[in-house]
Order: structure tokens, then sequence, then C-alpha cells
């Protein structure tokens, strides 16, 4: 009697687990951060059911992995924490378990968020880079970097420069616009000529840049990192007050097409190069380069920030076969607020639905002044407040990890109905992630489709909101 009992339960339980399958439900408001919920299941979808989000199952891109940019300037407000505390910092932004941040960016050099003007190479006219070195990087950088692979040891690390070495531009200055607010110390009469190409655009300097990059290769192989691609210029498309270089389209092709190309073919180099990071909406400065044939065969991607976001729809398009990268998060004013996390996923929403395998965002760490050498104060994902030690893990922090934990390496983005509040997709283990994030005042009642079954839960006001099945 005891068995046929139990093999009853058995039966009625594989049964109830056929007709509703239980979701993983994780949900953040400003007030609530990260809730988990056992509340809703995966149920066979009833007639006439109408349905907010229809997941289809046709794929669209794969996705390669989300991250942040290393920086000077968050090390260092990391090196005010206690070794404890700065490991669980790193934990909670690199690991598998947490945000699983797996693919990085970081400068070549010197960026507005570095400490101050630098490079690996400040001797004039050493165009055999006799004098290259990454001395600096060992102390803070590749500190930074080191310790984010023991949480993510495969993690990707992609790179580029924010200027060449001074001495290789028209203004021989590592910003390319002067201004008295900050740190910059160019003089106006030295500012680049709008249009105009600030790298100097000659032989040896062209020779000398290629090896520049290859040599940066080699020596962070040496420390243990692998860089799988470069861009070639950070910004291209604009003149900063800032370590920065602007580039006509044409000419950063020729350099990629005749330099940088063949000199990584060269040295047996494998590293991928993209063009960008592209900061324009103006499509025809991508077109450009890609259609200069020479250039192409070397271009595996394009990567895109800022202004970009709006020529990513039309060249994804125009050129399918090219990996796409949205290489910078804008950066917002320091504020750290709800709305400002929002805009955030109207960007990865406009990324990612345009193709796009990687969103990085910028800022991982600032203390509390979230201010640049150079003046500007930005947003971070966490706030190290120097003085009383406090870790604050923003808004954006969270709606980066509502993703970036949940959608792995691998998975495939899936076509859904056309609205701007959710995401889905398929991870290799067939799994189904769906980010949903209500902007509204009001609680929402939703009703998800997917094949023959059908979620249907209530989001709170103002949330970011992750479901698994």
């Amino acid at each position: 009697m005891n068995y046929r009992i139990k093999a009853l339960f058995i039966s009625f339980s594989f049964v109830a687990t056929l007709s509703a399958q239980r979701v993983e439900w994780v949900s953040t408001t400003d007030n609530n951060r990260w809730q988990t919920s056992n509340k809703v299941k995966l149920e066979k979808a009833l007639a006439g059911t109408q349905f907010d989000i229809t997941i289809t199952g046709e794929k669209a891109q794969v996705i390669d992995g989300f991250g942040g940019c290393f920086s000077e300037l968050g090390w260092d407000a990391l090196m005010e924490l206690s070794e404890t505390e700065r490991n669980k910092v790193i934990y909670n932004l690199f690991n598998p378990q947490e945000a699983n941040f797996n693919y990085n960016r970081m400068p070549m050099g010197a960026s507005d968020f570095g400490m101050n003007f630098y490079s690996f190479n400040d001797v004039a006219d050493d165009f055999a880079m006799d004098n290259f070195s990454i001395a600096r990087d060992r102390h803070i950088l590749l500190r930074f970097i080191k310790a984010a692979q023991k949480e993510n040891p495969g993690m990707h690390i992609f790179a580029s420069p924010w200027s060449p070495p001074a001495w290789m531009k028209t203004n021989n200055h590592y910003a390319s616009t002067a201004s008295t607010k900050g740190f910059n110390g160019l003089p106006a009469e030295r500012n680049n000529t709008k249009d105009a190409t600030g790298f100097r655009m000659l032989d040896g300097y062209l020779k000398a840049y290629a090896l520049y990059f290859s040599k940066f290769i080699r020596a962070y192989e040496k420390e243990g990192v692998t860089i799988s691609a470069v861009y070639p210029q950070n910004e291209p498309c604009s003149n900063q007050v800032f370590p920065s270089c602007k580039w006509r389209s044409e000419d950063l092709a020729f350099f990629i097409s005749d330099y940088l190309g063949p000199k990584f073919e060269e040295d047996g180099i494998k590293t991928d190069i993209y063009f960008g990071t592209v900061n324009t909406s103006i499509a025809d400065y991508v077109r450009t380069a890609l259609n200069n044939e020479k250039a192409a065969k070397y271009i595996k991607g394009v990567g895109f920030q800022w202004s970009g976001k709006k020529a990513i729809p039309i060249i994804s398009k125009e050129y399918p076969h090219l990996k796409y990268v949205q290489t910078e998060s804008e950066c917002g004013n320091g504020a750290n607020i709800w709305s400002q996390a929002e805009y955030t996923w109207s960007l990865m929403h406009q990324y990612l639905t345009n193709g796009a395998s990687v969103y990085a965002y910028w800022n991982l760490i600032l203390d509390q002044t979230g201010v640049s050498p150079w003046g500007w104060r930005q947003n971070s994902l966490i706030t190290i407040d120097k003085e009383t030690k406090e870790v604050k893990y923003n808004p954006e922090y969270y709606i980066m990890k509502h993703i970036s934990k949940y959608v792995l390496p691998g998975a495939y983005r899936l076509i859904t109905n056309e609205r701007t509040d959710h995401l889905a997709f398929q991870n290799p283990d067939g799994q189904i992630v769906v980010v949903i994030v209500n902007q509204e005042e009001t609680d929402k009642e939703m009703n998800i489709g997917y094949k023959d079954k059908m979620i249907s839960l209530k989001v709170e006001a103002k949330s970011f909101n992750t479901i698994k099945f």
C-alpha cells in the first residue's frame, strides 16, 4: 500500500512538473534591490490570451558578453578599501555568480579617466620604439585587470588609445582642444583644426604607430593578458580637451590597410582589428572605411558609442557579416540616479536590437566626487567614498547585472514583438532569459507567450526584472 501511495505521489508530481514549470524571477526597484521570487510559473497558454510580449524563438545575433572599462581612477578608488572589501567589489563585478562582466575594455595609455597624460613611449622620434614600456600599467591597470581575471579567467579584453604619443600628433599634445578647466595645458593656438586628422600622416610615424600596437599586445601577453581586439582610436570624430586624436575616415582606413593590418600579419598577431570607436551618427564615416577593400580585409567589426547609436541600425544592415560592439555607455553627470539607469536601458535596447554582440559600460568604479582630472563629473556603476570607505552600488550596476548575470556568452538574442520594455535571449543550454523594464509609475500586469506556453506576472512600478526558464 505504501508503495502504491508513493508511486501515485511521484506520478502526480511528474504531471504537475509538465503542466507548470517554475520560473526564476529577480526584480529591482530603487528601494528594493535584487529581490528574488518563485511565485511565477511557465504554464500551458490559455486560448484567447492577449500577450504583452511574444517570443517567437527566431534567433538574431549571437551575444558575446557585457562589461565595462578599466581605468586608473577606478583602481585608485578601489585602493582606498581594505583587501577584503576590495576583493568583494571585484567579485561583484566580474564573478559569474554576480555581474559576470566577461567582455571588458582598457585604454592604451592616457584616457579621460586616467590620472594624467602618458603613453607607452614619450620619447620623441623614437621610431624604433626602443623606449616602449608598460611599466606604469604594471602598477595600476594591470593590477586591476589581473584582479578581475581571478574572478573571470576567460574574460575578453579589448583596447583602444585615446591618443597616440603626443610627438606623433600634429599639435604635439595629448589634448586636441584647449581648456582652462582641469588638467589640460594646451595653448589655444595649437588646437587641432576642426576637420583635420590630428595624427602625422607620414610613413615613419605610421610605421612606428603600428609597431607601438604590436609591442603593446606582446607586452600584455607576457603579463598573462590576451588582448582580444584593438580599436585604433577612441572617438576619432572629436577634438576633445582630454587625450584624443581626430582622424578622417580615409586616414584611419589607410593606417589599418597599409600599416596596422600588415604589421599584425608580419608579427603573427591574432588580435582582431575593429573600426572605431565610432562616435558619429554619420554612416558614411563607417562606409568609407568598410568600402576600402584593402582595409576591409582586416576589419572584423565596428565599435560604436555616443552618437554612433544612430549609425549602427544602418551599418549593421548594410554589412551583416561583421561584428558590432557598443564600446562605451554614455556617462551621465555623476548623479547616479534611477532615471539615468532607465536611460542606460534605452541605450542597451537600441544597440542590442540593432545587432550589437557586446555592451560595455564606461566607468566601473569612481570615488565620491566622480570627477576626472579634466573636470568632468560622471556616473559609475559603483561609488567608493574615500573618506568613509562606504561602497555604493548605483542603479546602473543593477540594470547591467539584470542582463549580464543571466545572458551568457554564446546566447542568441530572440526576436520578439516590437516594444522597448523588454529583450529576450536563449542561452547555449537552451534556457530563455527575458529582461523587462517597467518605467511607468504604476504596477503592470503582463502576459508573456513562448511557443504554446505562457507566464503571467505583475511587475512593480519603476522596476527592472529578469525571468529565466
